[in-house]
């Protein structure tokens, strides 16, 4: 079934509605990064505005949404309505001012963006300046051997995109300074001269979200592992990107993200306690599951909405909300 199918009668409302009244003791917190304005060939699971489109709809007429600060509290006040469930979008892209925003408000929904300070106003995450080094790659193979990856083909977008997920396992978890050597040498092996950099927000498009009536979220400057972060730097990131976007937007920034968010990998307990000490009200994770009241607000798990067929979403939408979240640091 495509998405354009199920939209057509009333099937898609049923299987909507079957799995949130049955997961109603949870709130599922939708994880989002991308909204990309057409279909990415390189990243075929990340929605386009079309598909965004027809999910949020989907949405609106089967789920009660709300930003996360207030799902949070109702969470702890165990006052969570039925069907309860929250959008997130990590990192800062501009795309989501741009494609994402107006589909929202013509649904009525609310969302929460958890942005990355550092890379606004013509700033780039590592990882993806090691998707568009290959992506502009005018060769059709490409020799990784400083990488331990040998030569590889990129002759296809399939070949791409694995040569690309190769290349950020090889790089999400070295430090900064380490992260930035290897884009450098990857453009030069690449032949690839300037990378773009209009693919996050400016500050004034963070307004935008704002006044529009959305959520905005901390998620430290630079996206750092926290863990391989000592206490004070980890502490900087999260409080210096909290502080720059409560300076941009002039109000209180409630919720953090942990970057990458895998429990005990990516951040720990020492940083769960450091983010209740610097008074936010809640913080998610990537782990999977839906928060339940009594659940640590501090790691509220997230539900990633890869599937193209809406009926695979509706289902995995339901497992993910009778699943249980073991794995928090």
């Amino acid at each position: 079934m495509n998405w354009d199918g199920a939209l057509a009668g009333p099937f898609n409302y049923a299987v909507f509605g079957f799995a949130g009244t049955l997961a109603s003791p949870g709130l599922s917190i939708l994880l989002f990064h991308r909204v990309h304005a057409q279909a990415d060939t390189l990243f075929p699971d990340e929605p386009d505005a079309q598909r965004f489109d027809q999910l949020m709809r989907m949405v609106a007429r089967s789920f009660r949404v709300m930003p996360l600060t207030a799902a949070a509290a109702r969470l702890e006040q165990h006052t969570l309505p039925p069907r309860s469930l929250a959008i997130t979008f990590d990192d800062g892209y501009a795309d989501n001012a741009e494609v994402a925003l107006p589909i929202l408000k013509r649904h009525g929904l609310s969302a929460t963006f958890f942005v990355a300070t550092g890379f606004l106003d013509g700033g780039r995450m590592w990882n993806d300046s090691i998707i568009e080094c290959i992506r502009l790659c005018a060769q059709t193979e490409i020799d990784l051997s400083e990488f331990g990856l040998g030569v590889r083909a990129i002759g296809t977008s399939t070949e791409r995109r694995s040569c690309i997920d190769e290349l950020l396992r090889q790089t999400k978890y070295l430090d900064q300074r380490a992260r930035e050597q290897a884009v450098q040498r990857l453009q030069a092996t690449a032949g690839v001269g300037s990378l773009p950099s209009v693919l996050m927000m400016r500050s004034a498009q963070v307004q935008a979200l704002h006044r529009a009536g959305m959520e905005i979220g901390a998620h430290t400057v630079s996206h750092p592992i926290l863990t391989s972060l000592d206490a004070e730097a980890a502490r900087r990131e999260l409080t210096d990107g909290r502080r720059q976007l409560q300076e941009i937007i002039d109000a209180p920034v409630d919720v953090v993200a942990y970057p990458n968010g895998k429990p005990k990998r990516d951040y720990d307990r020492s940083h769960v306690e450091m983010v209740k000490r610097l008074g936010f009200r809640a913080a998610v994770s990537t782990a999977v599951g839906a928060a339940r009241a009594g659940d640590d607000l501090f790691q509220l798990p997230r539900f990633t909405p890869w599937d193209r067929s809406l009926l695979a979403w509706s289902v995995r939408l339901f497992l993910n909300q009778r699943a249980s979240t073991f794995d928090t640091a």
